[in-house]
């Protein structure tokens, strides 16, 4: 994308601290301590419904889903089709 800016310092040092975790149960609580638990339920639905999106899934059977809107999901989308390819890559894996 155009917008390099994003990458800051800090988001990067963030970024070191989660790839030095060794295993699930480290990371997942790096992100219990990191976030509230209403934004880790955001976190987990926009990767729900970045893997729904993937299969071809509608739109209107992922909000039934995740509870999330039309508009978040279409935005989720926009992203991964023309987002960094972050999505695309762990998709992948």
């Amino acid at each position: 994308m155009v917008y390099p800016f994003w990458k800051t310092k800090k988001l990067k040092s963030l970024a070191h601290a989660i790839l030095s975790l060794k295993n699930e149960k480290d990371v997942l609580n790096f992100l219990r301590d990191l976030c509230t638990l209403e934004e880790l339920e955001e976190l987990s639905q926009r990767w729900e419904t970045a893997k729904l999106l993937h299969q071809d899934v509608p739109y209107r059977q992922i909000s039934e889903k995740t509870g999330l809107s039309t508009t978040t999901i279409t935005r989720i989308a926009f992203w991964l089709r023309h987002g960094e390819g972050g999505y695309k890559k762990a998709l992948e894996k």
